[in-house]
């Protein structure tokens, strides 16, 4: 066994790091190792307990704040279902890039691009949380590409005609307006909803300059805060149809 003094604590106690190996050789590169560890600021003797498990479940527990029921509900469940089962005992100081790509090769078998690039992130946000606390020194994760995975389901778009056909059937009904606008906008329903009459200018002031078209503001949203998916999703719409149907 070899030892070293790195340092001592406020009341004056010197700090002992300790390593030993089947030769002095190794003994004193692995007291090297935790020696850098040290200088590097992360604490060696917890790091090496570490797993990605704890890792992980750290980020669902403490790394979600401000985030809708739903999507943390989501998150856990990717993460407990394709996450922690495959990675989760292993340390996170060993975790390599090769053990990521090799994982997200296994997913892309079953999963669609969307489920494998969704369970990447949770894993890198994570193990990002984990480099600032002083857990590890690299991101590992970052090395890696997301592969192609499955197709993924069949769009559940409307065709051309069935768009139509629910516009004739909704005219005329007390959701015409909101049938139409969701269709013509392109607006999410948590943006539709809510969705007041504060943000609708029928009117709109042909004389201005420069003129002003009739318009509808979706800048708001029913999500965590009241804001709109993404700060870009935040758009001012003109269709001229929406506006006929809101006047009728």
């Amino acid at each position: 066994m070899v030892s070293a003094t790195v340092g001592y604590t406020p009341a004056g106690r010197r700090m002992r790091r300790r390593a030993s190996g089947r030769t002095k050789t190794e003994a004193k590169n692995k007291l090297k190792e935790i020696i850098r560890d040290h200088d590097d600021g992360v604490a060696a003797a917890a790091s090496r307990a570490y797993t990605v498990a704890h890792t992980v479940n750290d980020w669902l527990d403490h790394g979600l704040g401000g985030r809708d029921a739903s999507t943390v509900e989501t998150r856990r469940s990717l993460a407990r279902q394709h996450v922690i089962p495959a990675l989760g005992s292993r340390k996170l100081t060993e975790l390599s890039a090769e053990d990521v790509d090799c994982w997200l090769a296994d997913k892309a078998r079953t999963l669609s691009t969307r489920t494998l690039g969704d369970i990447k992130s949770i894993l890198r946000r994570a193990v990002t949380r984990a480099q600032a606390r002083d857990k590890v020194k690299r991101n590992v994760v970052l090395l890696c590409e997301t592969p192609t995975g499955q197709v993924g389901r069949p769009s559940k778009a409307l065709t051309l005609d069935q768009a139509h056909a629910l516009v004739e059937k909704a005219t005329g009904s007390t959701m015409g307006a909101y049938v139409v606008v969701s269709l013509l906008t392109g607006a999410r329903t948590e943006e539709l909803r809510p969705l007041t009459w504060s943000h609708v200018d029928l009117d709109g002031d042909p004389a201005g300059t420069p003129p002003v078209l009739p318009h509808m503001m979706v800048w708001r949203s029913v999500r965590v805060g009241g804001d709109t998916k993404t700060k870009k999703s935040r758009r001012t719409t003109r269709p001229a149809r929406a506006v006929r149907q809101c006047t009728a």
